[in-house]
């Protein structure tokens, strides 16, 4: 498996039939802003996990001086459990570290709080619900500047 920055249709077709499954719109504003960062991961050459991260004022935590958000994260349900997730989450927190970030946030589904937790998100606030979309909390990580030639580790 590899993790590589895409251009964001790249990401589509993972993206709709795993977060839209009923339909829907899959692109959302901001997906070809020239700061915004897609990761695809790819096994023998087929995407199998993909996420965006895009500078983002953060509403839970507003005097955050450089905030991103992290927002349709996917993977090919028969890859679930296999680090995919984890390898695109930590691909792009060193990334987002590179590119001067504060922290990373996100409206996570709550089927997927413990995943987030795992990959170093804390929950921040109350349980909400997305209209055609469920349930969601808030979520955030710190992101801290790297060393040189250091890896993150959660």
């Amino acid at each position: 498996m590899d993790v590589h920055e895409v251009p964001p249709e790249t990401t589509y077709a993972l993206r709709a039939a795993v977060l839209r499954p009923d339909g829907g719109a899959i692109t959302r504003a901001g997906d070809e802003h020239p700061d915004t960062v897609h990761l695809a991961a790819r096994l023998d050459g087929a995407v199998i996990g993909v996420v965006r991260f895009s500078p983002a004022p953060c509403p839970y935590r507003p005097g955050s001086r450089a905030p991103w958000q992290l927002r349709g994260m996917a993977t090919d349900p028969a890859v679930r459990g296999t680090g995919v997730g984890r390898a695109l989450v930590e691909h792009g927190l060193a990334r987002l570290a590179d590119l001067g970030a504060d922290l990373v946030w996100c409206d996570a589904r709550t089927s997927a709080v413990g995943f987030y937790e795992r990959t170093g998100f804390r929950v921040v606030g109350e349980e909400f619900d997305k209209p055609d979309v469920g349930r969601h909390v808030g979520m955030l990580s710190v992101v801290g500047p790297r060393a040189a030639g250091a890896s993150r580790s959660s």
